[in-house]
């Protein structure tokens, strides 16, 4: 029941995970970092089977970290992306890794740019995206509502309407989202979005859903 978030702004690009570490029906904490940073300006949101998301997270960045050391430099967002989707590739048909990816980035030549990879290695540079089941959910509210020259209080209050919508139609509630924002001057944490702070359309004035929304099930 994980979920990942990401769009491209202006001169930025904004991403968000949900905090939640759980198996089956068991919670076993709320405040985990799915976010891995790859680079001065590049992060890596990924989400999948948890024994493989630490393994293979760790792997990319140290690999990554490696290539700085001997080269004096360090690869570009899509060098980064194009290094995961080919160990993602070659591993696909010994042990594969089941993850799913969102990678971050802002380089001086291509400027901020989002890719989404999944566990076949499939690799897109995209405008917006999401995995987990949340995506089924708010794919259509990117498709409306984001705009490439969105600000930083624009994100957020796009981040806060998907959620609310995940709040009212998905059957899991997911505690709390983790957000940073990448951008020319590197990566930059913000505040968590609690579920408290999820905006809804119809509310009312003490926060609580307005019940009259609800109807009668007929049988």
């Amino acid at each position: 029941m994980e979920f990942l978030i990401g769009f491209e702004g202006k001169d930025f690009v904004f991403l968000a995970s949900d905090t939640s570490a759980a198996r089956s029906i068991v919670m076993f904490k709320q405040d985990q970092d799915k976010m891995t940073p790859l680079g001065k300006n590049t992060m890596m949101a990924m989400c999948g089977e948890a024994g493989d998301v630490a393994q293979f997270s760790e792997y990319i960045q140290k690999n990554l970290q490696l290539y700085k050391i001997r080269n004096g430099y360090e690869l570009s967002t899509k060098g980064m992306m194009n290094f995961t989707r080919k160990q993602l590739a070659e591993a696909l048909r010994k042990n594969p890794y089941h993850v799913h990816t969102l990678m971050a980035g802002c380089d001086s030549t291509d400027g901020c740019s989002l890719y989404y990879l999944d566990y076949l290695s499939s690799s897109v540079k995209v405008p917006f995206a999401a995995h987990g089941y949340g995506a089924y959910f708010v794919l259509s509210l990117l498709d409306r509502w984001h705009k490439p020259d969105l600000t930083k209080d624009e994100a957020m209050i796009l981040l806060k309407k998907c959620m609310a919508e995940l709040k009212k139609r998905f059957i899991v509630t997911l505690p709390a989202m983790m957000v940073r924002i990448v951008d020319k001057n590197g990566i930059h944490t913000m505040p968590p979005l609690l579920e408290k702070d999820y905006v809804t359309m119809d509310t009312v004035q003490d926060g609580e859903p307005d019940r009259s929304i609800v109807r009668p099930l007929i049988l």
